[in-house]
């Protein structure tokens, strides 16, 4: 059995996880993290040596942890300053090529890099992860499966990766084409209950095709050591008011989400796709099947539906920025009219 936490933190508890690129501050190119910066817990290493994970603590609410975040970037900032480097928020770095980054030197990376081969040295690619804690296993399944049919939707709203090696890749995110590259990604197997996931996960370790039940990365997850739901859906923000309100949608949604049937996959795959190709303007096939809707048409929809949520857990004030957010458009507009340095530029500034 897989030893797990849920429903010893409070319930909708909330933990985020950045990713950030470092970057040399005059050429603006990827950089290896400092050694010194890493302590395992807030900053940890990530798959590419040039990606630093900032990670909150397990917090009360979107407030907490929006605070705690702001903390972490300034510290991460101020390093970087002092060793003559920058950090940038976003899905992707416009300028790098994947192939070319050299992968962090931590055995349990370098194997996953021999198994997974060239589609494990293209995640060159960074994302938002909300962790939502849930009162016991059953919960976990079954605020999974009902918050799966949303996550394209939250995929539209936070695209933030439309370059790719120094070129526009006519999608609004590459992060989660690329990730699909994966094995075991996107919408995770329908399972009858946790313990049947649980008997999936020990199974892929005892085969020797995991190392741990971590190295499953579906869009969204079971997490037993934090005893949480893991949304891993969203393309890393750029503006933290934009991570803020992209982790209090999913508190609400988690918390809000009743028992559901099995989400049809079907439909998760077309939205997915949509999303990651169009960003804000995909047209996505309703949740329920019944026609298609605009992301503003279902982004009305789903507050409505988790205001009420939202108020109470304390984190409606944070939704605001979801009305307008379009990063990837945004980047395009500046690298077609100033060039991708000006789109390197501005991220920095921003983040």
């Amino acid at each position: 059995m897989i030893p797990h936490a849920f429903g010893r933190s409070d319930p909708w508890s909330v933990g985020i996880e950045e990713e950030l690129f470092v970057l040399d501050a005059d050429s603006l190119e990827p950089v290896p993290v400092p050694a010194e910066w890493l302590d395992g817990i807030r900053f940890k290493a990530e798959l590419h040596a040039s990606v630093v994970e900032l990670n909150t603590g397990i917090c009360a609410g979107v407030e907490q942890a929006a605070a705690e975040l702001a903390g972490l970037r300034r510290e991460a900032k101020r390093r970087a300053a002092t060793a003559g480097l920058a950090l940038a928020a976003s899905g992707s770095w416009p300028t790098a090529r994947a192939e070319e980054q050299p992968i962090t030197q931590d055995p349990a990376y370098l194997r996953f890099v021999e198994y997974a081969g060239s589609a494990a040295r293209r995640q060159y690619v960074c994302g938002l992860h909300v962790h939502v804690g849930v009162p016991s296993v059953e919960a976990c399944m079954d605020r999974l499966e009902a918050t799966l049919p949303w996550l394209p939707l939250m995929l539209a709203l936070s695209a933030n990766s439309p370059y790719f090696a120094g070129a526009e890749t006519g999608l609004a995110s590459a992060r989660a084409e690329i990730l699909a590259l994966l094995p075991r990604s996107g919408a995770p197997p329908v399972f009858g209950s946790y313990q049947d996931w649980e008997a999936f996960a020990e199974r892929l370790v005892e085969l020797g095709l995991a190392d741990a039940y971590t190295r499953i990365w579906w869009d969204v997850r079971p997490h037993p050591r934090f005893g949480t739901v893991e949304v891993r859906m969203p393309d890393q923000p750029t503006r933290a008011e934009a991570t803020a309100a992209v982790a209090a949608l999913v508190q609400a949604l988690v918390a809000s989400a009743d028992r559901a049937k099995p989400a049809d996959r079907g439909i998760y795959a077309q939205n997915r796709w949509a999303a990651l190709r169009f960003g804000r303007a995909a047209e996505l096939i309703h949740p329920s099947g019944t026609g298609l809707v605009t992301v503003d048409q279902l982004l009305s929809e789903l507050t409505d539906r988790v205001r009420p949520t939202a108020e109470r857990l304390g984190g409606a004030r944070f939704l605001g920025p979801l009305e307008r957010l379009a990063q990837a458009d945004e980047q395009l507009a500046l690298g077609r009219d100033q060039g991708l340095r000006a789109v390197c530029e501005h991220l920095i500034a921003l983040t």
